[in-house]
C-alpha cells in the first residue's frame, strides 16, 4: 500500500506512505517514516514491524514517543498492544519535566506507569543522579527502588552515596540507602568516607539538604576520624551533629562528649563544639595519657588541623610536661576554664583562668590513683585507619 496510508487498529492509527503486509506470516512493515497516534500520544520512527499474532510492534530507527508527561527517544523499541507494555532493547532516553532517565534494557507499562530498568540505567534531575543494576519505578507515585551497586551522585554538594538497596521519592525529594551504605564527600585531596547501617537524604528546595546516618556510624578522613551511633548534616548551616557516644580522633587526640557538633566553612573544618562531659585524651606512651575534661569545649581548626581548644567550666587536667623530649613529671591541675594550644599535633601549652589548683609530681612519686581522671576511656581500637575500616566495629 502506497501514499497517504492510514491504518486503524482499535485505539491506534498508523500514518505512512509505504506499508507492506505479508498474509502468510501475518507481519506488517512500514518504511521511509511512520506516525502512530494513540489517545494523547504520538510515536514516530523511520520503520516498524507489526506482528499480528503476537500483538507486537517493533519500532526501528529514530524512534520518538511523545505524550504530555514524558518523551522517549530510542533507536529500537518493542510495544505489546494487548498488555500496553513498552520493552526497551537498546540505549533509550526518557525525558520529563522533573527528571531524565537513561536505560539500555527494561520495560514500561503505559497503563499502570510501572517500569523496570535493568541495564546501565540511571535517573537524573537538576542536582542528583541515581543509578544501580536494577531500577523499579512507579511514575504515578513518583517512587523508585534500586538494587545492587546503587550510586546517588549530588554534584552540587559534591556527595556520593552508595549501597545495595535504595528507595527514592520524587516529591518531596527523599532517598534512603541501606546494605553497605557509604557516603563520600569528595574532593581532590582528602575525601571523607562515612558508613552507617542506613543513610537518609532529604531535599527541601535547591540548597537545603539534610542527611541522616544511623546506626553504627563511622567516619574516615586522612586528617580526621569519628564514630557515633547517629549523625545529621544540614547544608543550610554546614554543620555535622554527632549523637550517642560520639568520638572524634584528630591527629593524636581523642575527643569524646555526650554530643559533638562540627562546623564547616567552604567545605573545610572551622570549629567544633563538645557538649556535656567532654574529654580529650592523647597518649604519651603505653601507660601515660594526657587528659583534659570540663563541662563544655570548643575546638578550632586551621586548614583542617586542630590548633586550639577552649574549656568552659570544671576544667581538669593530667599533663606530662617535657624538657625537649624527656618527660619531667606529671602535672595535675583544676581550674574553671582552660585554653589548650596544640602544635605539631600535640598539646604544647595549657593556660588556666582563674589561677589553678595544681600539683607537679615527679614521675616516681606521682600517686597512680590520681593519674586517671573520672570518665577516662581509651577507644583507639575503634579508630578507622583507612577508608576500608569504616565497615569494622571495634574488636
Amino acid at each position: 500500500v502506497r501514499k497517504n496510508v492510514k491504518i486503524i487498529d482499535k485505539q491506534s492509527t498508523l500514518f505512512t506512505d509505504f506499508f507492506d503486509f505479508d498474509n502468510n506470516l501475518n507481519i506488517g512493515h512500514y518504511f521511509n517514516g511512520g506516525k502512530i497516534l494513540n489517545d494523547s500520544s504520538i510515536l514516530t520512527s523511520f520503520q516498524g514491524y507489526y506482528y499480528s499474532k503476537e500483538k507486537k510492534t517493533k519500532f526501528m530507527d529514530s524512534v520518538k514517543f511523545v505524550n504530555p508527561k514524558y518523551t522517549i527517544y530510542s533507536d529500537s523499541m518493542l510495544y505489546f498492544s494487548e498488555t500496553k507494555v513498552v520493552q526497551f532493547i537498546c540505549p533509550t532516553d526518557i525525558v520529563s519535566k522533573d527528571n531524565y532517565l537513561y536505560t539500555e534494557g527494561g520495560w514500561y507499562n503505559t497503563i499502570t506507569e510501572m517500569a523496570e530498568f535493568n541495564k546501565n540505567s540511571y535517573l537524573e534531575n537538576d542536582h542528583q543522579k541515581l543509578k544501580g543494576d536494577i531500577l523499579y519505578y512507579d511514575k504515578k507515585k513518583g517512587i523508585g527502588h534500586v538494587y545492587n551497586h546503587v550510586e546517588a551522585i549530588d554534584t552540587t554538594q559534591r556527595i556520593i552515596i552508595t549501597g545495595n538497596k535504595a528507595e527514592y521519592i520524587e516529591k518531596p525529594e527523599y532517598l534512603m540507602v541501606t546494605d553497605s551504605a557509604v557516603l563520600i564527600n569528595y574532593n581532590e585531596k582528602d575525601s571523607l568516607f562515612l558508613h552507617a547501617d542506613t543513610l537518609l537524604s532529604n531535599h527541601y528546595g535547591e540548597k537545603d539538604r539534610i542527611i541522616r546516618a544511623f546506626y553504627k556510624v563511622k567516619i574516615f578522613k586522612p586528617d580526621l576520624q569519628g564514630k557515633c551511633d547517629s549523625l545529621t548534616y544540614s547544608s543550610i548551616d554546614s554543620t555535622v551533629r554527632m549523637y550517642y557516644d560520639p568520638v572524634i580522633w584528630s591527629d593524636e587526640n581523642q575527643l569524646t562528649a555526650d554530643s559533638i557538633h562540627l562546623f564547616t566553612t567552604n567545605r573545610h573544618l572551622d570549629r567544633m563544639k563538645l557538649y556535656n562531659t567532654p574529654f580529650i585524651i592523647s597518649r604519651e606512651d603505653s601507660s601515660k595519657y594526657n587528659q583534659i575534661k570540663g563541662k563544655n569545649m570548643t575546638g578550632y581548626f586551621d586548614r583542617n588541623q586542630l590548633y586550639k581548644i577552649d574549656v568552659f567550666g570544671n576544667g581538669q587536667t593530667v599533663y606530662y610536661p617535657k624538657d625537649k623530649n624527656d618527660i619531667i613529671g606529671v602535672n595535675k591541675a583544676a581550674s574553671s576554664n582552660l585554653v589548650i594550644f596544640i602544635e605539631n599535633k600535640k598539646v604544647k601549652k595549657i593556660k588556666f583562668y582563674p589561677k589553678p589548683d595544681a600539683t607537679l609530681y615527679p614521675l616516681e612519686k606521682a600517686p597512680k590513683d590520681e593519674l586517671i581522671l573520672k570518665g577516662f576511656i581509651w577507644l583507639d581500637y575503634y579508630r578507622p585507619k583507612s577508608k576500608d575500616d569504616i565497615f569494622l566495629w571495634g574488636e
